[in-house]
């Protein structure tokens, strides 16, 4: 993974934390033997397929399914589902949540949108059932553009939607709306030495996960319904199921299935579900339906945002006012629309201490593929953004990039929004001037060239970006997300220990590290932990696996049930070792030869017994099962820091930028995974880079299709051989302990992404002296720069 700097992986004390260890799941992956949901087959199945608007915006005058059912499928359209609003993703509290989807809809809002679905013996057989039905189509003129959706006599993309349980009606295709203003911007304007305002333009990228949606639905003899499918959250798909179909929810059985990879795709339940569902119904067999990866580019897309920033200091560098007003396309449907604008003031008011604050967001329907979560959850956006105007900032009042942050950045003991207003806490952990610090000696940062001043074809820049991600989106309030998760944990009668949980692990090691954790906490070998894939009838609730709270919020859980699970070890070891005066007395202990936890007295090697032969004499002498169910909800979501310097070398005659050293920095607090941690700063880096220079999804203004018709060899994302050499990207952990957090850590995941960007375009400017405001950062943009500059 590259060279690793640090002294936090020195983890003192610790048997299993902070250690490299195999991954619980890693023979089962790299031998092709783990099961995922397209690897489900169950007899008597059928296969479904989805017949999907042609058009961005249409209505449906006629529908004929006759050929399709001659052909012995059975078919379902608009007609035959259930008639309700609803929305995809349940994190947000019901009374703040915007429904508008449908299984089914006649009136379709983009290329893509389900209309009809069928089911036969064969796949070939329901795509040719599919490509019978026939429509007859009423087009409207397609909106792909938000700004261009919010002018007035613009055809209705949604006319009327639910706000919690009340019906609303939608104006201007604004989808929903936020304002917030703290201080006084106006004045601190005035009174600033320099005021910078800059416009951004993101882009709007697939998630391009390894696994493509799949879902499999069984009806079950009491009517009930067992699922299989591509989630991050098995327990709000369930509460989804029932609410759609009316089944009691101890009907509706969803297994916990590994996941190819999803980066927010997932976040939501995904539509294809509920049509297995409904199909299942209908059919009274299993049917199993798996999108192509072409259909699954119309499935989602990350929110495309139009920023403009305005920013305020003093001479001396103190901050004085940041107003941002973000206009953000959300495609045809909301899914996390509204908290998305709440979460974008979190990580705008957190980044920097801009004392005077305004904020206007405005989420927008268009025509487009509906956008979702994508890892950092609008983060990224605004970080780059943010991240070029501080550097813009430093130039202007002539101090150092670092130094200005240093001055200005929100710390410990500074007050964190986290994802939004209603999740508040205060900083407890900080590892930023270390990261800063180190990461510019490493980098080379005080040599770096002099923007604008280099000759030649090939030039090269430093870049450095700063950020953070929550961990976990819980507070000291309810608030309005919903952000508790649960488990399972119980010693066999060998001494073996089952952890059993809902929580969802997306290939990052979330529950290896839990493993670690619960090792660590009762004093067990950590191959003695076996992690149940199990289901949403035999697990407690878990939200979903987001907002990088899977180590954080899940590892805690796991921490809390390893605890009660001991206390109650304890007990038992005292009856059985007689003389020992309480639970106090005893320790336990790992021993890797015997295989099994050791419960002993200090300084009496004599006085100790296994936690096997504790388990099984409790099970003899029916003392009854060593288990232990905790729900856990975090009254914290500290920030997981990142760093990265980026060095970039541009070509001037092709403009082809390429990232030739990267020092990527990460305050997590304790490590538990090493290896994993760094693996996702690489990863991280991986997709920013994507994110910064190649990747976007541009429509057809005619069609309101993707121009890459969905195809990845016209979806381009970077691989191997853009990134620099192993031994060019160096890792770095900075040495903090966050009190809040299992045996001391935080989140990481989304972390890893969030700075680069900013990293990149500032490195790239450093290179050549030029800005630039809209992303993808691409060679004809940079040439067409410098063709303007008359730079040669």
């Amino acid at each position: 993974m590259g060279s690793v700097a640090s002294s936090s992986l020195k983890q003192e004390g610790f048997r299993y934390i902070g250690k490299r260890t195999p991954r619980k799941d890693g023979v089962a992956k790299v031998t092709g033997q783990m099961r995922y949901a397209y690897d489900i087959y169950l007899p008597g199945m059928l296969y479904g397929r989805i017949l999907k608007s042609p058009y961005p915006h249409a209505r449906i005058k006629s529908i004929d399914v006759s050929e399709a059912e001659k052909m012995g499928a059975v078919v379902i359209t608009f007609k035959d589902v259930p008639k309700k609003k609803f929305n995809i993703r349940l994190v947000s509290a019901d009374r703040v949540n915007y429904k508008d989807w449908e299984v089914l809809t006649d009136h379709p809002k983009y290329v893509g949108d389900y209309v009809a679905a069928v089911a036969a013996e064969t796949e070939e057989l329901a795509q040719k059932a599919v490509e019978a039905i026939k429509i007859e189509w009423e087009v409207f003129e397609p909106l792909l553009d938000p700004f261009e959706s919010m002018k007035d006599g613009r055809p209705k993309i949604h006319d009327k939607i639910l706000f919690g349980s009340k019906e609303i009606t939608v104006k201007n295709n604004v989808a929903c709306r936020l304002d917030y203003s703290e201080g006084d911007v106006e004045k601190a304007f005035k009174e600033a030495d320099v005021v910078i305002e800059r416009t951004f333009k993101t882009n709007r990228r697939y998630h391009m996960q390894l696994e493509p949606k799949v879902a499999v639905a069984k009806p079950e003899p009491d009517g009930g319904i067992t699922v299989w499918t591509t989630t991050q959250t098995i327990h709000n798909t369930r509460i989804l199921i029932s609410q759609v179909f009316d089944i009691p929810m101890s009907k509706v059985n969803v297994k916990k299935l590994p996941i190819g990879g999803s980066f927010g795709s997932s976040i939501q339940t995904n539509l294809v579900t509920l049509v297995a569902v409904a199909l299942a119904l209908k059919a009274g067999r299993p049917v199993k339906i798996a999108l192509s990866r072409e259909e699954d580019m119309y499935e989602h897309s990350s929110y495309q945002m139009y920023f403009r920033l305005k920013v305020a200091a003093r001479k001396d560098g103190t901050i004085l006012a940041g107003e941002l007003e973000n206009i953000m396309d959300i495609g045809g449907h909301q899914i996390q629309a509204y908290p998305l604008l709440g979460c974008l003031l979190g990580w705008f008011v957190s980044l920097y201490k801009w004392k005077n604050i305004k904020y206007k967001g405005i989420a927008v329907y268009t025509n487009k593929v509906p956008a979702c979560a994508f890892r950092g959850y609008g983060n990224p956006q605004i970080t780059w953004a943010v991240e070029s105007v501080i550097d813009e900032l430093a130039e202007a009042l002539g101090i150092d990039p670092i130094e200005l942050r240093l001055k200005n950045y929100v710390g410990r003991g500074d007050l964190f929004w986290g994802q939004g207003p209603t999740v508040k806490s205060i900083v407890k952990s900080d590892g930023v001037p270390e990261l800063l610090k180190k990461g510019a000696e490493l980098i080379g940062w005080y040599n770096r060239p002099r923007s604008g001043e280099q000759k030649g074809r090939f030039r090269r820049g430093i870049g450095l970006g700063r950020g953070f991600h929550t961990s976990g989106a819980g507070g000291r309030i309810s608030g309005e997300v919903i952000d508790f998760t649960g488990c399972i944990l119980k010693i066999n009668e060998d001494g073996s220990v089952d952890y059993i949980t809902a929580l969802q692990d997306h290939g990052g090691g979330s529950l290896d590290a839990h493993a670690k954790i619960i090792a660590e906490e009762l004093g067990v070998p950590l191959e003695k932990i076996n992690i149940i894939w199990a289901d949403t009838q035999t697990t407690v609730y878990d939200v979903c696996t987001h907002a990088s709270r899977g180590t954080y919020v899940g590892g805690e859980a796991a921490r809390r049930a390893a605890r009660e699970v001991k206390k109650k070890l304890l007990e038992y070891a005292v009856r059985l070792l007689g003389d020992v005066v309480n639970p106090e007395a005893l320790s336990i202990k790992p021993d890797e030869e015997l295989g099994q936890g050791v419960i002993y007295v200090e300084g009496m090697p004599d006085k100790k017994i296994t936690v096997g032969e504790v388990a099984r004499e409790a099970w003899q002498r029916n003392w009854g099962s060593i288990a232990a169910v905790v729900s856990y909800r975090a009254t914290n979501s500290p920030p997981a820091y990142t760093v990265y310097f980026v060095e970039v070398e541009v070509d001037t005659e092709t403009g082809r930028v390429r990232p030739v050293r990267v020092v990527a920095g990460a305050d997590v607090g304790t490590v538990i995974n090493p290896d994993l941690a760094a693996g996702q700063l690489h990863g991280g880096f991986v997709q920013g880079w994507g994110m910064a220079v190649l990747e976007d999804t541009p429509y057809d203004p005619e069609t309101g299709e993707l121009m890459c018709r969905g195809f990845i060899t016209d979806y381009k994302i970077t691989t191997a051989q853009d990134l620099p050499k192993i031994d060019d990207f160096t890792v770095i952990f900075a040495s903090t302990h966050e009190p809040t957090g299992p045996f001391g850590a935080k989140g990481l995941g989304e972390a890893a992404l969030n700075p680069v960007a900013g990293a990149v375009a500032n490195a790239i400017y450093n290179a050549i002296g030029v800005r630039f405001y809209e992303l993808p950062i691409t060679p004809e943009k940079i040439l067409k720069a410098l063709k303007e500059r008359g730079v040669k």
